[in-house]
């Protein structure tokens, strides 16, 4: 199993911008095959050093992580989220 976990924080910081880009992070929920689970959450601090969204998600390998990499949704998002964020970070583990 490998888990898969972004950090982002975005440009206009205001809670309507943060939830609209969470919503467009959720909506890949149930939309590709190898994409086990899918968690999405928005930062409750609001301190500086706090990124604004996390993205946690679940894949049952490598290769599904991948695979999910490429998929065209996925990579749509990719272009939203490069307009919208600052800044983000990313680790991949195996569990």
């Amino acid at each position: 199993m490998i888990k898969h976990i972004v950090l982002f924080k975005m440009k206009d910081r205001s809670p309507e911008n943060i939830e609209a880009a969470a919503n467009v992070l959720r909506n890949l929920q149930g939309k590709i095959e190898v994409l086990i689970s899918l968690e999405v959450g928005v930062d409750v601090l609001r301190s500086e050093r706090s990124f604004d969204i996390s993205l946690t998600a679940e894949f049952a390998s490598l290769e599904d992580l991948q695979a999910y990499q490429v998929h065209p949704l996925h990579q749509e998002v990719i272009q939203y989220m490069n307009e919208v964020r600052e800044q983000s970070v990313a680790v991949d583990y195996e569990i």
